[in-house]
């Protein structure tokens, strides 16, 4: 596996035909989740990059981005398979802000004032900041992100249009464990007891879809707070139904019309998010 701190020595090395460049922005902790996009990034391109970097400026807190998973090595060992048209980005703080660890401030609109921006403030500047950086450096045909970020992702696609930047979003499905549990890297932060309780997340969200011609968003929330809170160490940050497009939270539900859910909640000191979509006959 050909590993670069340097995206100019990286870019330098890509052996020939080159037609296209994939790239999977990571922040390491490799699952099966992060495996789907690289899969689908060699079917698309000649070459994949991805990149493994714990990015400092999206944290609010100091505790959580030291309790963040790190561990290079087993990362790349899961690329292994991957090495024939795989190479890693891990760059140096250096590479990735050369002026110094510091967020920009962007434009976003209502995309970054509800949900994950009105409990996290700041952390999509530093999203976008390190994707600007990633996008500048490696100069990707495409770029590949999963749709459990799904705000993440409707704010990289906003800062792509705001830079007029040449490269493609690809917005790939949630991978989930049999269970339903959305793959994550902060699972591996779970107690054996939390890990077994956090399923009831998306099995409340599922009781939620089925009912979504019945209820409104008044009863949708309550159940869910009703469900939720009754699991031991299991507090909500927020539930929210809001149009997929603005991500303006809503209190009314139309019918033909598509929404999704969000939500966010701490199992103990390990916040857990989940978005699922919906339309409402």
């Amino acid at each position: 596996m050909l590993v670069f701190s340097s995206a100019k020595e990286l870019l330098a090395a890509l052996p020939p035909p080159f037609t296209s460049l994939g790239l999977v922005p990571t922040m390491g902790a490799l699952h099966q989740g992060h495996l789907s996009l690289v899969e689908r990034a060699m079917k698309e391109n000649s070459h994949v990059v991805v990149s493994i970097y714990v990015n400092p400026t999206q944290f609010n807190r100091l505790e959580d981005l030291e309790r963040y998973p790190r561990n290079i090595e087993e990362d790349l060992k899961t690329l292994a398979p991957y090495s024939s048209k795989v190479v890693v980005y891990a760059p140096t703080d250096e590479d990735l802000y050369p002026a110094g660890i510091q967020a920009k401030s962007y434009a976003f609109g209502t995309l970054t004032q509800y949900l994950e921006g009105a409990y996290r403030p700041g952390h999509f500047d530093g999203v976008a900041t390190v994707i600007e950086s990633l996008f500048s450096k490696i100069t990707p045909t495409k770029a590949y992100f999963g749709e459990k970020d799904f705000q993440q992702v409707q704010v990289i696609k906003a800062l792509v249009a705001l830079l007029a930047l040449e490269v493609e979003i690809i917005s790939c499905p949630i991978l989930r464990a049999e269970d339903g549990l959305a793959l994550s890297s902060r699972n591996v932060l779970l107690t054996t007891e939390q890990r077994e309780a956090a399923p009831k997340l998306y099995q409340t969200l599922q009781t939620i879809i089925e009912k979504r011609n019945q209820w409104n968003v008044q009863e949708m929330t309550a159940h869910f707070f009703e469900q939720i809170e009754a699991v031991p160490n299991f507090t909500i940050d927020y539930f929210a139904v809001a149009d997929p497009k603005t991500l303006v939270p809503v209190d009314q539900l139309f019918p033909s019309k598509s929404y999704r859910i969000f939500v966010a909640v701490y199992a103990g000191a390990t916040r857990l998010i989940d978005t699922v979509e919906f339309h409402r006959k």
